[in-house]
């Protein structure tokens, strides 16, 4: 086992200098998740934080870790997120500029967000339809300049800004059996491991991915960081195609297991906190709350900590969050319907086949061979998984001609 002493990370001295800027977020008893699972869990709120994320902690650490003539050339960084409005607020506090990229599709709320926090201090340039293609051009811009470049993961002084969650986390708590993090690049999964392997040893740090995006799951199993063909980006805040270097060296020998949650469960649960909480939490923030289903009956009258790390989420994502949800619960389905070709039959698809209890919330026609109509796009959404199993039963004893969109992936991404 490496020891993280030959990396250099010093998260109690992190701890002091961050002390005048991050809040000490609150460790909160969440009694219906604790009810649910048998045992005690907490919740770490850093979407309550300065930024409302953690990512402010790695950042300002290191930013201000700077020499003199380091901090006169500024800085760059390329992020469509949390990391940029942590670097914003960190160039604005210690009065440096810096140039902040950010992918030509971010949403407007996003690039405001950074204008706010980092205000005259920053420039954003927005370039590039994907991040990789937006960060290749701050790369590429740092060294031009002769500036500093911020990473937003893989760099010890973020990985020691990161890891002062776990020494918050421990001023509140002790014997604490479990901590459940989120995992995109790695850098809070690295510093709360190193913490914890110091102060709390017998503490297993559980990592979570999302199912479309599982980087470091890939990695630990390759030994090595590897380069993932293609990932979903739903869960944005969590979602890289390659964990950090440094971040997999510290990490990998120190998770004690590493769970994927499809994007669907995490919909359901921002939602969940939404309305029985008033937690606004983004989909990397819920990642931790939504993997606890996974490890129900190892929890037990145990002690657990859900990394809550971050509550960026655009009002504007709602539909979609809920969209995913409802699908993910088996609440909602599309169907191509081929209707026979004579009078009354879609009347007798309303008043036959469909249940007292299913709504029809999209119809349209397919155009087919350039004709007006063809098969119809139905979606249909249902009170309960078993009302779904019912209308099929009533589909196929009405033999009805259909095709379920949901079961054909490149059918829904097309069509949906």
């Amino acid at each position: 086992m490496t020891s993280t002493k030959a990396f250099n990370i010093d998260i109690n001295a992190a701890y002091e200098v961050l002390k005048p800027v991050v809040l000490k977020t609150p460790l909160q008893f969440h009694r219906k998740l604790s009810e649910k699972f048998g045992c005690k869990v907490y919740l770490k709120r850093e979407d309550l934080q300065v930024v409302r994320s953690y990512k402010i902690r790695g950042a300002y650490n290191l930013i201000q870790s700077l020499t003199e003539e380091q901090r006169k050339s500024g800085v760059v960084c390329a992020s469509a997120g949390n990391h940029a409005q942590g670097v914003a607020f960190s160039c604005r506090e210690l009065n440096i500029k810096g140039v902040i990229y950010m992918p030509a599709i971010t949403p407007k709320q996003k690039i405001n967000q950074v204008k706010m926090f980092g205000g005259e201090n920053i420039e954003i340039v927005l370039i590039g339809d994907t991040f990789d293609e937006c960060q290749a051009h701050a790369l590429q811009f740092t060294e031009e300049k002769k500036m500093i470049f911020i990473p937003p993961f893989d760099h010890a002084k973020v990985i020691e800004g990161q890891g002062t969650v776990a020494k918050e986390i421990l001023e509140e708590q002790s014997n604490i059996d479990f901590v459940f993090v989120p995992i995109g690049g790695g850098g809070l999964c690295a510093g709360l491991v190193t913490y914890f392997e110091t102060y709390s040893p017998n503490t297993k740090v559980i990592g979570v991915e999302p199912q479309g995006a599982p980087s470091m799951k890939e990695a630990l199993k390759a030994g090595k960081p590897v380069v993932l063909d293609s990932i979903q980006r739903f869960v944005d805040g969590a979602s890289v195609k390659k964990v950090g270097d440094l971040t997999f060296q510290i990490s990998k020998d120190k998770i004690a297991d590493m769970l994927l949650v499809p994007e669907g469960k995490v919909s359901s649960t921002i939602l969940q906190l939404y309305n029985e909480d008033a937690i606004v939490a983004e989909p990397a923030g819920a990642l931790s709350i939504a993997a606890l289903d996974q490890y129900a009956a190892k929890l037990k009258g145990k002690k657990v900590v859900c990394i809550l790390s971050g509550g960026n989420n655009d009002i504007d994502r709602m539909n979609e969050i809920k969209e995913r949800s409802l699908l993910y619960e088996g609440l909602k389905h599309y169907f191509i319907v081929r209707f026979a070709q004579r009078p009354g039959a879609l009347k007798e698809f309303v008043n036959h086949i469909l249940g007292p209890n299913d709504d029809i919330v999209r119809f349209e026609f397919i155009q087919k061979h350039n004709k007006e109509t063809g098969p119809a796009l139905i979606g249909i959404e249902v009170k309960s998984r078993e009302d779904f199993a019912t209308l099929i039963e009533r589909m196929d004893g009405h033999k009805l001609n259909y095709t379920l969109v949901n079961q054909n992936e490149n059918l829904f991404e097309y069509l949906v």
